[in-house]
């Protein structure tokens, strides 16, 4: 680097850190505020449930929490689909069949004796008909008429299944039916009037060994009711809790609840929230201006500009946080490209980026929100470059649209959104992109007269030839004014080789010398072959003369209402260089009583002179640009003076300036590296070599050129 920052401005100060503090201090008191308005003037709700919605409910912002309300319901519905537990066990259910096997043998007692003693038919029959008194009138003639040898059978058949049913589960409600269907229960071996028997035989010992338990049933509702998770409620920003009309439940009114809708209280935690990241937003975005752009750090205008377009497009982004579509139209690219056309890409690209986390944020951390407005935002910085004609702007306008499309396409792909919504934030993004330009378009002319940063519009207006002060210099300092043109080419060209700008650097150059204007004469190219006047006046006079052009061009540029940013090459395009010929023709001077300054005491004498009065008073050149006016102005005056113009002599000429430049320390404080010092050399000498070009000697040409030497001089001369 051929540059050298003053020590100073690399520390950070007391009056940077005061700065600092009242800048992020205002920005972030205004950001928190716009980002927590809706927590800072909740709107209570006086809601029960059973109301009807009187208007649309929805949720300022996103929210989850363990929603008592529905795990209870889910835990109701869990306990009501219980059945009835029973109060059965294999061991008590064995010990009912055997009690009952037991009543049952002691009630065939009599049918045993009946049937295993030796009776007559008369006997038996009037044994048979009392015994077993619940049987049927059929059944009862079954077992009159029953084979005493078919009574085994008959008997452990119904043994067998009465000790089946009541080793099974038996509840009560299930009793009934069982003794009506235990005939079918009984083997095949039997006939069915003998099934009927077994079956009625048994029917009265078939009892109930499982009954209805409370205390087992709350324990089993109990137990799938703990089995029920609690059931998380998601509420995305901007989502309708109820609809106007609909009916409040207690889902809804807990939503609400959580949501804070029903009291008036701010939600602190959230508010520290927005507080902490607009700290950091905004603390970091001014670091950043203050640590790499340090001629827009000490520019209030530039302060205020940035702040205002971030508070703006924060305002606009938290209005329309958590609609379906509406965060996707608006037009936030414009911040970006006004910034890149205002100031430069790199700022713009820094405060995109904090307004996409601001994006991202109040849209429920959007990620594919933060990415459209960064990424839409970046493609329009990329396309815009210097907004000097209408064609970028549209251009920009169409970079912001392809970008912001394939963003939401990227994501619709990644995520879950149908063709039919893909298509619709197609048309947001080309709503978007299209207001980015014509916001941009038809608002930084405005904002650059307001906050006093000069545009390329109002650069090419300043280039017009029919300007006030233009046109003076044209009618009043020709000589000047051509002048001024050579230097606007050289410094153009140079500007366009070391990516300095152009325009500006033109335009500058054409009004770095209209203090001439004050008195024309005073400097050679108005003189017209007239009489030098510094000819007559003492070197120190002279110097002063060539000084006040300086003082007199501000004064003139001022009541002209030039940009300031043009104001401030005019001292800067001479810096604090020596007046060489006048410091020389003061040395001269000063030696000659002494023998000149060949001798000792000449040169003495020459020495004494005070070089600080031949000095201009500056300040040096701060920018790129106002250095290579400085070197511009001396190269074109200086080949001007050559006799010959071919390359070698201009070339040596366009080093020895920037050479005695560099000596003298003129570029110490603007940001000119050697790989620029170069790259300028080339660029001079390739426009200069086009500007003094080698013309063919028409003989047309050459008679004039004759005649007029003998007007001249009386006579013929020699060819």
């Amino acid at each position: 680097m051929l540059t050298r920052r003053v020590e100073e401005g690399l520390r950070f100060t007391r009056r940077d850190a005061g700065r600092l503090g009242t800048s992020a201090a205002v920005l972030v008191v205004v950001l928190t505020l716009i980002l927590g308005i809706d927590i800072l003037s909740p709107q209570p709700l006086a809601l029960t449930v059973g109301d009807v919605a009187r208007a649309d409910i929805v949720a300022p912002r996103a929210i989850s929490f363990e929603s008592a309300v529905q795990t209870e319901t889910r835990r109701e519905e869990a306990r009501a689909g219980v059945p009835p537990q029973y109060d059965y066990t294999p061991r008590n259910a064995a010990a009912v069949a055997a009690d009952q096997l037991s009543a049952l043998r002691r009630e065939l007692l009599a049918v045993e004796a009946a049937f295993d003693s030796p009776l007559e038919p008369a006997e038996r029959r009037a044994i048979l008909s009392e015994a077993l008194p619940g049987l049927t009138v059929d059944t009862r003639a079954t077992l009159l008429a029953l084979n005493p040898g078919r009574w085994p059978t008959v008997r452990a058949e119904a043994e067998r299944v009465l000790d089946l049913v009541e080793r099974a589960e038996l509840r009560d409600a299930d009793v009934a039916p069982f003794r009506q269907d235990l005939a079918a229960r009984m083997s095949s071996a039997l006939n069915e009037a003998e099934r009927q028997l077994a079956a009625e035989m048994i029917s009265p010992f078939i009892v109930a060994n499982s009954s209805f338990s409370l205390p087992a049933t709350e324990a089993e509702r109990s137990r799938r009711a703990e089995l029920v998770a609690p059931v998380q409620v998601s509420v995305r920003q901007g989502q309708a809790i109820v609809r106007s009309g609909d009916l409040i439940d207690p889902a809804d009114l807990e939503i609400i609840e959580q949501l804070g809708l029903l009291g008036a209280t701010p939600d602190v935690a959230r508010l520290a929230g927005w507080f902490l990241l607009a700290t950091l937003v905004v603390g970091l975005l001014l670091a950043w201006v203050w640590r790499f752009r340090r001629d827009l750090w000490h520019r209030n205008n530039v302060l205020i500009l940035v702040g205002v377009l971030l508070v703006f497009a924060a305002f606009a982004l938290k209005v329309t946080a958590g609609r379906q579509a509406l965060p996707f139209l608006i037009p936030t690219a414009a911040v970006g490209m006004l910034v890149a056309i205002l100031l430069d890409a790199g700022a713009a690209t820094v405060l995109t980026a904090v307004l996409a986390v601001v994006a991202g944020a109040v849209n429920g951390a959007s990620l594919e929100v933060a990415s459209y407005v960064f990424l839409g935002g970046f493609g329009g910085i990329v396309a815009i470059r210097r907004g000097d004609r209408l064609q970028t702007f549209l251009q920009a306008g169409i970079a912001v649209f392809i970008v912001q499309a394939m963003v939401v396409s990227a994501f619709s792909l990644l995520g879950t959104r149908d063709l039919r919504g893909i298509i619709e934030l197609w048309g947001a993004s080309a709503l978007s992109g299209g207001g980015a330009a014509v916001a941009a378009v038809g608002s930084f002319a405005v904002l650059g007269h307001l906050f006093g940063i000069l545009t390329s519009f109002q650069l090419l207006e300043l280039a017009n030839p029919s300007q006030p002060l233009l046109r003076r210099l044209l009618v009043e300092t020709p000589g000047t004014y051509h002048h001024s043109l050579m230097v606007g080419n050289l410094a153009e060209r140079a500007a366009e080789a070391i990516g300095a700008d152009p325009l500006l650097t033109r335009v500058a150059a054409y009004y770095h010398d209209i203090g001439k204007l004050a008195n024309p004469l005073a400097f050679i190219e108005n003189q017209a072959g007239g009489d030098n006047i510094h000819d007559q006046l003492q070197p120190e006079v002279s110097a002063q003369v060539l000084k006040q052009h300086v003082a007199d061009g501000i004064d003139l540029a001022y009541r002209g209402k030039l940009p300031k940013v043009v104001i401030s090459f005019i001292p800067q395009h001479h810096g604090t260089a020596v007046m060489s010929y006048f410091h020389a023709r003061a040395r001269a001077a000063a030696a000659a009583p002494f023998g000149g300054l060949e001798t000792a005491e000449g040169r003495a004498a020459a020495d004494k002179v005070d070089q600080s009065r031949f000095r201009h008073a500056g300040p040096k050149p701060q920018s790129r640009e106002a250095a290579l006016i400085m070197l511009a102005d001396g190269v074109e005056a200086s080949v001007r003076s050559l006799s010959a113009r071919d390359e070698p002599a201009i070339r040596a000429m366009v080093s020895r300036i920037i050479e005695e430049r560099l000596a003298d320390g003129q570029f110490d404080e603007c940001d000119l590296t050697l790989r620029d010092v170069d790259r300028i050399k080339d660029a001079f000498v390739g426009q200069l070599l086009g500007m003094y070009h080698t013309r063919i000697a028409y003989p047309q040409n050459k008679v004039v050129e004759l005649e007029s030497r003998r007007a001249a001089g009386g006579g013929p001369s020699a060819s």
